[in-house]
């Protein structure tokens, strides 16, 4: 069976790194537009480098969950790949292997000229003054508000092929990744894990599962697996 996982912040959460949506706009105390945006960059990159670079040490103190850990070990019995909006390599640490990472990784830089050149950060700290190969400032490898979502085009090919497609931890309402949901093919099951699920408008395609992450991954992780 061809797998396709859908991630948001509500698996992450979990492990305790927090969300700005769940702070009403504010993530640990900062506005997200003074932060997350190009635009923020051009004006105080010190502040934005700042930022990144507690977030960066929270994912690298953060240890996956026992959700990250069941997806891994789907992979042993079926074709899996997860589709995740989190910025967190918690996925890479529990195990598992194909990952597509819709707004890029934090534990990566990138070439304020060029976004392809990305490299790996050694540590939790980024600091001015380091360059890319073109002599350019280097910034967190995130995709910002307001820049394009490079990864999307995949996505939505991975998502076009599932057979069965399961969203975890996510409200359904950023886009482009929001969209993702309605390429699945039409046959296609899907799968919606979340505490609110039945708060979610799924148009009654879905089958809902309202538990967190945690509780509702490795039991259907154990469903699936005894199935084969």
């Amino acid at each position: 069976m061809n797998i396709v996982v859908l991630t948001g912040a509500g698996i992450s959460a979990e492990s305790g790194l927090k969300t700005f949506r769940d702070a009403d706009g504010l993530w640990e105390g900062y506005n997200v537009y003074d932060v997350a945006t190009p635009e923020a960059w051009a004006r105080d990159p010190e502040m934005v480098q700042e930022f990144y670079n507690m977030r960066r040490k929270s994912v690298l103190e953060a240890e996956p969950n026992a959700a990250h850990f069941a997806l891994a070990e789907l992979e042993k019995s079926h074709q899996v790949t997860i589709i995740t909006q989190n910025i967190d390599d918690l996925h890479e640490r529990a195990g598992s292997t194909n990952i597509v990472h819709l707004h890029g990784i934090i534990t990566r830089s990138q070439s304020d000229m060029k976004a392809e050149l990305t490299y790996p950060i050694d540590g939790w700290e980024l600091k001015m003054g380091e360059k890319c190969e073109l002599g350019s400032q280097l910034r967190p490898h995130v995709v910002w508000f307001g820049e394009a979502v490079p990864m999307i085009d995949k996505a939505a090919l991975i998502t076009s092929q599932a057979d069965l497609l399961v969203i975890i931890g996510t409200s359904l309402q950023v886009y482009p990744a929001a969209g993702l949901a309605n390429m699945a093919p039409p046959d296609a099951e899907i799968i919606l894990i979340d505490p609110k699920a039945g708060e979610i408008s799924t148009n009654g395609r879905y089958r809902a599962i309202g538990k967190k992450a945690t509780e509702g991954v490795p039991e259907l992780v154990n469903e699936l697996i005894t199935k084969d």
